[in-house]
């Protein structure tokens, strides 16, 4: 199968403003995961920014680059701009790399793809098992539960599926979190999918939770999820995550 690869990366950021230039090992964050993107076979990698240093950095290291607007509420809807003047088919697949990913494996990336390409499959994303109570409890963790057929039910911050007959208090209990799942920022569309997804506007439970993919799931989507072939290291949210991946990539561990 052929796919195209689109990083959205925008230069704002609440906690780390210029994070898709931010250095790792001599190179921009953003060329890591142009890397990586590169690396998974993809037919064509596009990094959609808003911003001219970004453009720039990425242009001089042979990257592709689309220009799109800074107003976009979602990394969605900024690839849904770039994707536009590709002249891609309604079932071609896409898939968004976050910019904060510099140690996504190549593996993962395809393994969404081929997900994405299958019949009756809207989107597709990947998951890996929780292991801790208190990730299965930290609202920075997205989780996500789903049918026996691998279609995501819901997403939420919350801790999901809560456990009814199990005392979940401070010191934690065996069982607690068996079975939930941590949802992996990676995702891929058919384009008719993709284009559907941007003509819609928010909805409700997308503002409440702050989560994109709900807005899917609300006007009807089918999202396929599955367990992700390789456990990926973490993203790059703050300045103590950046200098983590630093230290993982100078060392060689990644």
């Amino acid at each position: 199968m052929t796919f195209t690869v689109v990083i959205p990366a925008r230069y704002a950021s609440t906690r780390l403003p210029g994070k898709p230039l931010a250095p790792i090992a001599g190179r921009p964050m953003i060329l890591h995961v142009w890397d990586r993107a590169m690396a998974a076979g993809a037919a064509r990698v596009l990094i959609a920014t808003d911003h001219a240093r970004i453009a720039a950095a990425c242009r001089e290291a042979g990257a592709e680059v689309a220009m799109t607007s800074a107003a976009h509420a979602s990394g969605t809807d900024r690839i849904n701009e770039a994707v536009s003047g590709l002249g891609l088919g309604p079932e071609e697949v896409v898939v968004n790399v976050q910019g904060d990913e510099p140690l996504m494996p190549a593996e993962n990336i395809r393994q969404v793809a081929e997900l994405a390409a299958r019949p009756g499959t809207d989107m597709a994303t990947l998951h890996v098992p929780i292991t801790s109570l208190e990730e299965f409890l930290n609202p920075a963790v997205v989780k996500v539960v789903a049918d026996d057929h691998d279609r995501a039910l819901y997403f939420s911050r919350a801790p999901i599926p809560w456990p009814r007959d199990v005392d979940v208090d401070e010191t934690g209990r065996p069982g607690a979190f068996d079975g939930a799942l941590r949802h992996l920022g990676i995702y891929a569309y058919k384009v008719a999918a993709l284009q559907r997804f941007a003509a819609h506007p928010a909805a409700p439970l997308e503002n409440i939770e702050r989560l994109e993919q709900l807005r899917a799931l609300a006007i009807g989507m089918t999202i396929r999820v599955q367990a992700a072939a390789s456990l990926p290291p973490p993203g790059v949210d703050t300045p103590a995550d950046l200098e983590a991946v630093r230290a993982l990539i100078e060392e060689g561990q990644a």
